[in-house]
């Protein structure tokens, strides 16, 4: 099977998964619409999630993409606890400013799954990609040091190393 053949199958079947998860199918026509609403995915985007020859097994890379999962939902849980912080504060400790990260992710496809992951994360905010060079810049609510390696650690380090698992 070729791998844009099968990227899209991978990409049907987690659709129609989450389909299911999220619906409560009682009819045979939530059974059709979501087998219709998952094939239109996978042919718009199935081709991004799996790009290349791998020698990891594709159930490693399923069981790292659930760990990703968990870890970005602990993570939007902190942020949210220390915004919520920042706004209750009577002084609104804040110290806002634009930082810059490196990356070692390659494919544009790992790259733009973090950058979506910095800005979900309340607090952050992805302002600009430079690909030539492997930065991002992000828009941080309490820049805690303008050192790049620190920042990468803090704020990409946390997703980086298991979209690594992911993607690359």
């Amino acid at each position: 099977m070729k791998i844009q053949q099968r990227s899209r199958l991978f990409v049907f079947i987690f659709s129609f998964l989450v389909w299911c998860a999220l619906t409560s199918i009682k009819d045979i026509q939530e059974v059709v619409a979501g087998v219709f609403v998952a094939t239109l995915v996978s042919i718009v985007a199935g081709k991004f999630l799996i790009t290349s020859e791998t020698s990891e097994h594709i159930l490693k890379r399923i069981l790292s993409s659930i760990r990703y999962l968990f870890r970005f939902l602990w993570e939007m849980a902190k942020a949210n606890l220390h915004v919520a912080f920042i706004v209750l504060h009577p002084s609104l400790p804040i110290k806002p400013g634009i930082v810059k990260i490196k990356t070692t992710l390659t494919k544009d496809s790992a790259i733009t799954v973090l950058t979506n992951s910095i800005t979900l994360t309340p607090g952050t905010l992805t302002v600009d990609v430079n690909p030539e060079k492997n930065e991002i810049y992000v828009h941080w609510i309490d820049v805690l040091s303008t050192d790049v390696t620190k920042n990468t650690k803090t704020i990409g380090g946390k997703f980086e190393t298991l979209l690594t698992e992911v993607f690359e």
